[in-house]
């Protein structure tokens, strides 16, 4: 079983920027991979997903903001935040698919890294 650790939250005043890692202990071959969110009181949401060539989506909240990266090789997932807002403030989990595409759904979670961005 591939578990997934995320890494690099923290707390960072408004502006400011974090960049979280998400390591996979084993392969994850072709599956799509994702970040998402949930801050308290609100449902878990999509924050970026990238395929395995590289293309990626967006939740329109953080696009020009927010970038997700893979490192194949290391199996490992990125995701390079900026200009963060109060609103970004949430626990952040990294997924992997069901499959290439990321419309199969995600199977596999980590536990979460908390993200606190204070205005």
């Amino acid at each position: 079983q591939v578990l997934l650790v995320e890494s690099g939250g923290g707390s960072v005043q408004s502006g400011g920027s974090l960049r979280l890692s998400c390591a996979a202990s084993g392969y994850t071959g072709n599956k799509c991979m994702g970040w998402f969110r949930q801050a308290p009181g609100k449902e878990r949401e999509a924050v970026a997903t990238i395929r395995i060539d590289s293309i990626t989506t967006y939740a329109e909240s953080v696009k020009g903001r927010f970038t997700i990266s893979r490192d194949n090789a290391k199996n490992t997932l990125y995701l390079q935040m900026n200009s963060l807002k109060p609103e970004d403030t949430a626990m952040y989990y990294c997924a992997a698919g069901r499959g290439y595409w990321c419309y199969q759904g995600f199977g596999l979670w980590g536990q979460g890294t908390q993200v606190t961005v204070s205005s």
